[in-house]
C-alpha cells in the first residue's frame, strides 16, 4: 500500500481518503531549506522551541537556524511536498541567515591549488593525502622511489611508509580510477577530501641551477615543482592554479623559496598553531562580576560546598571542569569549578581548600591558587583524566604522588600506582642498562625517588628509623614502574596511572597509553612543554598538547596550567631567565 502524505499541521489527523493516495517522492529533493526547517519543527517542537541562539559561533546548525521564523510562518499553509521551482542563490541566501560557523564550514574559499608532496610528509603522516580539502595533490616519481626505500623495518617511519603505500594502492585500485585524469581522493571513504591525486606519468622539462646536484632526490622534486609551475602559468582562467611544495624539510623549503617557488610546511599534525593559545584550565572573573550578577545569581548549599547558578555573555565560553576565580581588593575571594553549562546558564561549585593543614594530602599542602585547583582535580573520584602542565618546580609530580598514595593506602580507592615516562635522554645516550624492566627504568625515575623521600620524611617525623623503613617498604610495594614499550594490549583495572614527562610523547603514543585505562582507573599526564627532548616534536605537535586540546570540556577530565614554581628561589629564577 502506498504511503500517505505527511500532515501539513502539527498533530493533524489523516483523512480516510488519504490512505489510498499515491506516494509522491520526486518533489522531495526540490524542497527549500526553509520548508525542511518547518518539517523539523513540526516533528519535534520541544527540541528547538525552547532553545536560544548562543552568542558564540560554535552553535550547532540546528540551533543556529532557529531564528528563521518569518519564512517558516509564511509557508505553513502550503503543502509540505508541493513541488516548487528551485530558488535563485541570492534569494536563498536572504531566506537563510547562516551564522559564522556555517560560513567557515564552506571548503571552497578560493582557487584550487596543486600541492606537490615531499616524501617526508608521507612518512610523517600516512593519511596526509586526505588533509588538503578540495585541493589536488601531485606525487613525483622520485617520491615513490624514496617511499619504497623506507618501507622496510620495524620503526615508526617504516610503518608509516607501508601504510602510505597501502593507501596509494587502494586509491589506484578503486573502481573507475584513471591515472591520467587523476584519482579521486574520496573513493576510499574520506569524504572531506574533494581533490584528486596525480602521479608523474611522463618526464618533465626543467632547468635548475648548476650548483644543485641533479642526481639528488630533493633537487629532482624541486625541478618537478618548477616544471609544473611553468606549465600552469601558461593556462588561463580556472585552469591556472598555484603550485605549492609541501615539505617537513626546512632546508628544502629554503631552497625552494630561493628558486622563487612557493613552499609550505605540513601543519595538519599540530593541535595548535601557537602554544600561547593552549587551554589553561582557569579563568579570572571580571571585577564587576558580582555587580552584574547580583540580581540573577542563584545559590544553594550542598554538604560543604556552595553552588552558584550564573548567567551572562561569558557563559558560552566556559568549559566543564574549568576553574574560575574572583580576586579583588577589599572583597572576599571566590574559587570555584564549572560543573554544568546549559544554554546561557552555568553552575559553579566552590572548591575544597587544600592549603589548610587540616586538608593536607599525605602531609602536603598547596602553596598557590593553581596548585589548589590541581589538587581538587586529583582528589576528585569523578575525574578520570587529569593533565598538568607547568614549568620546572611547580609541584606536578609531588602532588600527583601525594594524592595517589592517599587514595591507594588510605581511601583504598585504587589498588596501586603505576608510573611510566618517555625514555628520551637530554644528552648523549649512556648505552644499555642491566637488569629487569623495573631496574632498567630505575635511572629514569629519579624524580620519583626524590619525591618519595620528601613524602616519607614529612609523614613519619617521629616514627624512628624502623618506622620509616617499614613505611618506605609499604609505599614501594604499592608503586609499580613500567616501560611504555610494553603497554600495547594491556588493560589497567582500578589503577592510579602517572605519565611523567608527557611532553615527549607523540599524539599516537598518548592515545596508546590513555586507551589502556579500564574501569575505575585514573590517568595523570604531566609535563613541561618548554622542555621537549624528542626530535621533530614541537609544542604544537606534542601529544600532551593534543590531549589537553581534545579533552577540554569532557565532564570526566580536567586540566590546569601551574604558573608559579615552588621548588626554590634559584629554580624559579632560572626558569624565567634561562
Amino acid at each position: 500500500m502506498p504511503l500517505p502524505p505527511a500532515p501539513t499541521k502539527r498533530a493533524a489527523l489523516l483523512s480516510p481518503e488519504a490512505l489510498d493516495a499515491p506516494a509522491r517522492a520526486a518533489p522531495k529533493a526540490r524542497r527549500t531549506s526553509a520548508e525542511r526547517q518547518t518539517d523539523a519543527r513540526k516533528e519535534s517542537p520541544t527540541l528547538f522551541d525552547d532553545r536560544q541562539l548562543p552568542d558564540a559561533g560554535g552553535a550547532s546548525p540546528a540551533v543556529a537556524l532557529a531564528p528563521v521564523a518569518a519564512p517558516i510562518t509564511a509557508r505553513q499553509a502550503e503543502p509540505v511536498v508541493a513541488p516548487l521551482p528551485p530558488a535563485p542563490l541570492a534569494s536563498r541566501a536572504a531566506e537563510e541567515p547562516a551564522p559564522d560557523r556555517r560560513k567557515r564550514s564552506v571548503k571552497k574559499t578560493g582557487p584550487k591549488r596543486l600541492f606537490v608532496l615531499d616524501t617526508n610528509v608521507l612518512l610523517h603522516d600516512p593519511t596526509c593525502l586526505f588533509r588538503f580539502e578540495e585541493h589536488d595533490i601531485y606525487l613525483p616519481m622520485i617520491v615513490l622511489e624514496e617511499l619504497d626505500g623506507h618501507k622496510k623495518g620495524t620503526t615508526e617511519v617504516a610503518r608509516n611508509g607501508r601504510q602510505a603505500s597501502r593507501t596509494l594502492d587502494a586509491l589506484a585500485g578503486a573502481q573507475g580510477a584513471d591515472m591520467g585524469e587523476g584519482l579521486k581522493l574520496d573513493t576510499t571513504g574520506h569524504k572531506e577530501a574533494g581533490g584528486r591525486l596525480f602521479f608523474q606519468t611522463q618526464p618533465l622539462d626543467y632547468q635548475l641551477p648548476t650548483s644543485l646536484p641533479q642526481g639528488k632526490a630533493d633537487n629532482q622534486i624541486l625541478g618537478v615543482v618548477q616544471a609544473l609551475r611553468a606549465l600552469h602559468e601558461k593556462n588561463k582562467g580556472a585552469d591556472r592554479r598555484e603550485v605549492v611544495l609541501v615539505s617537513k624539510d626546512i632546508n628544502m623549503r629554503v631552497k625552494a623559496r630561493a628558486l622563487g617557488l612557493a613552499a609550505d610546511d605540513y601543519q595538519n599534525d599540530k593541535a595548535l598553531e601557537d602554544g600561547d593559545l593552549l587551554y589553561s584550565g582557569s579563568l579570572a572573573l571580571p571585577p564587576d562580576f558580582w555587580t552584574r550578577q547580583s540580581k540573577a545569581v542563584e545559590s544553594w548549599q550542598s554538604g560543604s560546598s556552595t553552588f552558584y547558578r550564573v548567567t551572562g555573555p561569558m557563559v558560552p565560553s566556559l568549559y566543564i571542569n574549568q576553574f574560575v576565580y574572583f580576586e579583588a581588593p577589599g572583597e572576599p575571594s571566590m574559587y570555584a569549578r564549572v560543573t554544568e553549562v546549559r544554554d546561557k546558564t552555568a553552575v559553579l561549585k566552590t572548591l575544597k581548600d587544600y592549603s589548610s593543614g587540616k586538608n593536607a594530602v599525605w602531609g602536603v599542602t598547596t602553596r598557590n591558587r593553581e596548585q589548589n585547583f590541581a589538587m581538587n582535580l586529583l582528589m576528585d573520584p569523578d575525574i578520570d583524566f587529569v593533565t598538568l602542565t607547568g614549568t620546572a618546580g611547580t609541584g606536578k609530580t609531588l602532588m600527583a604522588l601525594a594524592s595517589g598514595l592517599t587514595q591507594v593506602l588510605d581511601d583504598r580507592r585504587y589498588t596501586e600506582i603505576i608510573m611510566t615516562r618517555a625514555t628520551v635522554s637530554v644528552g648523549e645516550d649512556i648505552g644499555f642498562l642491566p637488569g629487569t624492566e623495573e631496574e632498567k627504568m630505575g635511572p629514569w625515575m629519579g624524580a620519583l625517588d626524590d619525591n618519595l623521600e620528601f613524602l616519607a620524611k614529612g609523614d613519619n617525623g617521629g616514627a624512628g628509623e624502623w618506622g620509616r623503613a617499614a613505611t618506605n617498604e609499604l609505599i614501594r610495594s604499592k608503586i609499580k614502574i613500567k616501560s611504555m614499550n610494553f603497554m600495547r594490549g594491556r588493560t589497567f583495572l582500578n589503577k592510579y596511572v602517572i605519565i611523567d614527562e608527557a611532553q615527549n610523547l607523540t599524539p599516537k603514543q598518548m592515545k596508546t597509553l590513555i586507551t589502556r585505562a579500564g574501569p575505575g582507573t585514573k590517568i595523570i599526564c604531566m609535563g613541561n612543554l618548554a622542555q621537549i627532548d624528542t626530535p621533530y616534536l614541537t609544542e604544537g605537535s606534542s601529544g600532551l598538547t593534543f590531549a589537553v586540546d581534545r579533552f577540554k570540556g569532557w565532564p570526566h577530565s580536567g586540566h590546569i596550567t601551574l604558573a608559579r614554581g615552588e621548588r626554590s628561589r634559584l629554580a624559579d629564577f632560572a626558569s624565567d631567565v634561562l
